[in-house]
């Protein structure tokens, strides 16, 4: 609500929780954002989106803590305010939480995603824009990765300078780490050129260097890219461009041996769902 004087708002979330039950119940509280931020950038160009992604981080941790707390009577001096409504004392005015609201619901996940589709995700025309190039490569991977339950317990968004040197503007997607490996992973499109792929050659060896000297850890770098056949993909309806195709083949075998030579691990977004399920018995989940 980035104008509280116009009273305009655009719904980013929405959490489920069981009704009747208290903060350390067995169920836990249900949260999801909205990936779609374009109707808040409507309402608000100048929004902070990393903010508003942040802060679905921050209060699913919050309610996870309080999920697992110990049950305590109200008023007792070790029970202390719910976490909605800390939140609602701090947040400020442009970000609210609305009134509860009861549903029915056979099924949690059934139950979130209908209410995102009601509540929060923006209406679809009936041929959406399908997202193309690195952004979808980037989506699949995080699909993936919640679909596992360990996207929240992932590194986002890693600035690439704590390794390097100051001012080294690269940021990896995400990445965690098991035990004495830190893995990294991050959204890499060879759709139109090679060029993203050999910024992330030229920054993997002395990335390579800096995680081994300020985390004491070996790392695991890997570049998520599209299968060959999407990019060589052509419609059904003209006949395929043999040169272009060759070109598009040609690039993509240099932009994967450019990396492999540098200790990238390159891995298609088919092989994401392995990937997320490594990553989920790494973290013991």
């Amino acid at each position: 609500m980035p104008d509280p004087v116009r009273g305009e708002f655009a719904n980013i979330g929405v959490l489920l929780r069981e009704a009747g039950q208290p903060a350390s119940s067995v169920e836990p509280a249900h949260l999801r954002f909205t990936r779609d931020w374009s109707r808040v950038r409507c309402l608000d160009a100048g929004a902070d989106i990393a903010l508003l992604e942040a802060l679905e981080a921050e209060i699913g941790a919050r309610l996870a803590q309080e999920a697992a707390a110990p049950v305590v009577k109200p008023g007792s001096p070790a029970g202390g305010k719910p976490v909605l409504a800390l939140l609602e004392d701090s947040l400020s005015n442009s970000i609210q939480i609305t009134g509860p609201r009861a549903c029915l619901a056979t099924s949690v996940a059934a139950e979130l995603d209908l209410l995102m589709a009601m509540y929060v995700d923006p209406l679809r025309a009936i041929q959406p824009r399908r997202r193309t190039g690195r952004a979808a490569v980037a989506a699949a991977m995080r699909t993936e990765f919640e679909r596992a339950g360990v996207w929240a317990l992932m590194r986002k968004k890693i600035a690439v300078s704590i390794y390097t040197q100051p001012g080294d503007p690269m940021k990896i997607d995400c990445g965690y780490r098991p035990n004495g490996v830190i893995k990294m992973f991050h959204a890499v499109s060879l759709d139109a050129d090679a060029e993203s792929a050999k910024v992330l050659a030229y920054s993997a060896p002395r990335l390579h260097a800096g995680v081994e000297r300020v985390e004491n850890a070996r790392l695991e770098l890997t570049a998520v890219i599209e299968p060959i056949r999407t990019l060589t993909a052509t419609d059904r309806e003209s006949p395929p461009d043999e040169e272009a195709e060759s070109e598009a083949n040609d690039r993509y075998r240099f932009a994967v041996s450019t990396m492999e030579t540098q200790q990238v691990r390159v891995i298609t977004v088919a092989d994401l769902a392995r990937a997320a399920e490594t990553a989920r018995a790494d973290l013991r989940l």
